[in-house]
């Protein structure tokens, strides 16, 4: 059997802590669904589709890695993908609580999914797209936290195109 993995997020924007999560997981399984979720809980700067692009443009060397996104529950779409596997990064121990509420409800909705923990290069276990966004918005240096398209991206949206 083929194992399937779903790495899900909001990716707003996806920065290189992700990007390294993907990588890690494209080599243990052997296909992996990246899937940008909504969540109604934050204001996106980035449209869904604008989202998938940028995924697509830095996994593309990555050839059992496929872009999606779904408007609904994560269970309901790796049932729908066949997906056996939930693959999260995890930066320190405060991810962990909140981690752990989300895995022990989709195990409660799917009890033959499993969620796999991966730790975060420490290099970027400070990191998130909210800290990338805000940082961004005052045109500081952002070329070590994403990759060159998303900072060029994130500059198009924060008006200094150089």
């Amino acid at each position: 059997m083929a194992s399937i993995a779903v790495c899900p997020g909001s990716f707003d924007p996806i920065t290189n802590g992700h990007l390294d999560i993907i990588q890690r997981g494209a080599k243990i399984f052997d296909k992996v669904y990246v899937v940008v979720l909504s969540n109604s809980s934050k204001t996106p700067l980035f449209s869904v589709e604008e989202r998938k692009e940028l995924i697509c443009e830095v996994t593309k060397h990555l050839p059992n890695v496929e872009v999606d996104s779904y408007n609904g529950l994560l269970v309901d779409y790796a049932r729908e993908i066949k997906a056996n596997a939930i693959l999260r990064g995890l930066r320190a121990v405060s991810d962990f609580e909140y981690e752990m509420r989300i895995t022990s409800m989709n195990k409660v909705l799917n009890d033959e999914l499993e969620t796999f923990f991966m730790m975060t290069n420490s290099q970027y276990s400070f990191l998130s797209s909210s800290v990338v966004k805000e940082v961004a918005k005052y045109h500081a240096d952002i070329s070590d936290l994403v990759p060159p398209v998303v900072e060029e991206a994130l500059r198009e949206k924060n008006g200094k195109i150089e």
